[in-house]
């Protein structure tokens, strides 16, 4: 049958926020509802006739309310067919009720486990009647109306209201759409929280929120985001963001959580890789040195900063065509100058956001050749005591504090990669090059280009050397302190060689490759 008037319901749901209007418009429609438990006494507190499913069943609630709905005549009144005349007659046979609407809202798990609640209070927020009741009432959509989440509690209403009760075959199959997701994003989140990090565990995303974006990569490519995006962000002003915007904000985003309580510190981005950053005693300063270390690839970029930014730091941000400017809050007259620009994209940082990027260790996935690949994020950042000295000369305080802020930018930029840097401020980096030597010639020219002065600088790599023809290049460069690795087993040639010409260099005894 294509359209149905509804003339029962079945309610057993564990929010009751906004059932109350669709509960009264049952009863106005002269529809029969059956509920169980707290749901009943809801129904019931609201001077709404509600027959208890143990009257239908002839069957208590059990078990301290494990076992409530599960029942032939419960899931029989669900799932029969109608017009079947062996469905009709076994209805009658066993005196079940036809039921035409099902709705449920199930026991909240996900958040039960994010209130770091005990294992038992999450073992009884797994639902086990409600998902049953929804796989049934989905699976018979064709006589069955089934509402699976209270994010439908207000379509449902609309639906009553416009067809007082008669619901079309297109409804019933789009809410069951919806209730195959409900259960199978439940489904998943129990088995991450049993399978934890387990070695064998298969792999089940399942993200609720979507963003659809202007494209892809490119034009003729199909774009989404999937993911909370108010959780990260409040959106100030500015055009839609693309997937490539998105892919430069999570760059930014990455690295500036390193320097989550540092003093305020500035980065340009563009296509993924810092092409500026600075840290100094304003956020104004920061900017002025940041966009300094390449202000040609700043064009067009996106911007972060790790403090507040000001009217003065505003005002020079203008002067910029940026695609977006993240911060964790703007003043109210920087964000009016920001403004000036209609396209502009402004981003502020929910509270804590950086932080729980950072902390949150969810697992990283890119889609490769016929499957996925896989891994944990790469939190870890090198440290002053992870430092091993390998050569005669130490680095001084100084230079220790440049080595750390150069590791910090080599991490997060595409191996194979060299950065130099100087006074806390990125002179130039080599970027995705095929091989450590490019990388560091490309970073060598770019710094020179910008009139970067090299002499005192500091090199940081992601990898070992496995020669020493680097260390060599960067010391005719005037690099006089080095941070990588380590680890080659011709690492002794690289550490002669600073030796011998008075170059610090230091050992993290971590690898940073980012492909």
């Amino acid at each position: 049958m294509s359209n149905i008037t509804a003339k029962s319901a079945l309610i057993s749901v564990f929010s009751k926020e906004g059932l109350a209007p669709i509960v009264k418009k049952m009863n106005a429609l002269g529809i029969t509802i059956y509920s169980t438990g707290g749901t009943e006494k809801f129904i019931k507190d609201l001077g709404i006739d509600v027959v208890p499913v143990e009257d239908v069943t002839s069957y208590p609630s059990i078990l301290g309310g494990r076992v409530k709905t599960l029942h032939p005549k419960v899931f029989g009144g669900i799932l029969n067919r109608r017009g079947h005349k062996g469905d009709e007659a076994q209805l009658a046979e066993f005196d079940i009720p036809q039921i035409d609407i099902v709705i449920v809202d199930l026991y909240p798990f996900e958040k039960t486990v994010a209130s770091d609640a005990a294992e038992q209070d999450i073992i009884e927020k797994i639902d086990i009647g409600g998902i049953s009741l929804i796989r049934a009432g989905a699976k018979n959509y064709k006589d069955t109306l089934c509402v699976g989440t209270v994010k439908d509690y207000s379509k449902l209403l609309e639906v009553l209201e416009s067809g007082n009760g008669t619901t079309s075959l297109d409804q019933r199959k789009e809410f069951a759409a919806t209730c195959f997701n409900v259960s199978s994003h439940y489904d998943s989140a129990i088995y991450n929280y049993f399978a934890g990090n387990s070695e064998g565990k298969a792999l089940k995303i399942s993200e609720q929120h979507v963003m659809p974006l202007r494209y892809g990569e490119n034009p003729h490519q199909r774009g989404w985001f999937y993911g909370d995006f108010d959780e990260m962000f409040i959106k100030h002003h500015g055009k839609a963001l693309s997937y490539n915007n998105l892919l430069d904000v999570d760059a930014a985003v990455n690295l500036m959580s390193e320097f989550v309580n540092d003093a305020p510190t500035f980065g340009v981005f563009k296509h993924n890789n810092a092409c500026g950053v600075a840290q100094r005693a304003t956020i104004h300063q920061a900017y002025v040195d940041a966009l300094a270390g390449d202000p040609v690839s700043a064009f067009g970029g996106v911007l972060i900063s790790n403090v507040e930014i000001d009217a003065a730091t505003a005002q020079e941000i203008h002067k910029l065509f940026c695609e977006v400017v993240i911060a964790p809050s703007f003043a109210s007259d920087a964000l009016e100058i920001l403004k000036g620009k209609k396209n502009r994209i402004m981003l502020e940082l929910v509270e804590g956001a950086l932080s729980r990027k950072r902390d949150t260790n969810k697992l990283e996935v890119r889609a490769s050749l016929n499957g996925y690949l896989v891994q944990d994020p790469n939190l870890k950042t090198d440290q002053k005591e992870d430092l091993n000295t390998a050569t005669k000369l130490a680095p001084t305080a100084g230079q220790i504090e440049d080595l750390l802020f150069a590791s910090k930018l080599c991490k997060h930029t595409k191996s194979n990669t060299i950065v130099l840097a100087k006074n806390k401020q990125l002179c130039a980096s080599g970027t995705g090059q095929t091989s450590r030597v490019d990388a560091l010639n490309q970073a060598i020219h770019k710094a020179q280009s910008f009139k970067f002065d090299l002499k005192g600088a500091v090199m940081a790599s992601d990898a070992f050397f496995p020669f020493p023809d680097c260390v060599e290049i960067a010391d005719n460069a005037g690099v006089t302190a080095i941070i990588q690795p380590g680890g080659s087993i011709k690492d002794e040639l690289s550490i002669d060689y600073c030796n011998k010409n008075n170059i610090a260099m230091v050992f993290t005894g971590t690898r940073h490759f980012k492909h």
